[in-house]
């Protein structure tokens, strides 16, 4: 993954608390940042729409009523 530079403003304990850490800790602190950005930024979809997508997969992969019922009520 290609990454680039950026300046952040963050209160002074947290900029205290990054500059203290080692660089392993400042990579993954970096990575965390950076997926929650991704995830604050991704157009959201309505619940409906996502369970009749799983349902489609679900489908078209076989599963039928029958099955579904069969894996949720095994004894």
């Amino acid at each position: 993954m290609q990454t680039k530079p950026i300046v952040i403003r963050v209160n002074a304990e947290v900029a205290r608390i990054f500059e203290a850490a080692s660089e392993e800790h400042r990579r993954k602190f970096e990575a965390l940042l950076s997926m929650k950005i991704s995830d604050a930024t991704r157009p959201k979809r309505p619940l409906e729409e996502v369970m009749s997508e799983i349902s489609r997969n679900a489908k078209a992969r076989g599963l039928t009523p029958e099955i579904l019922d069969s894996i949720l009520f095994e004894e």
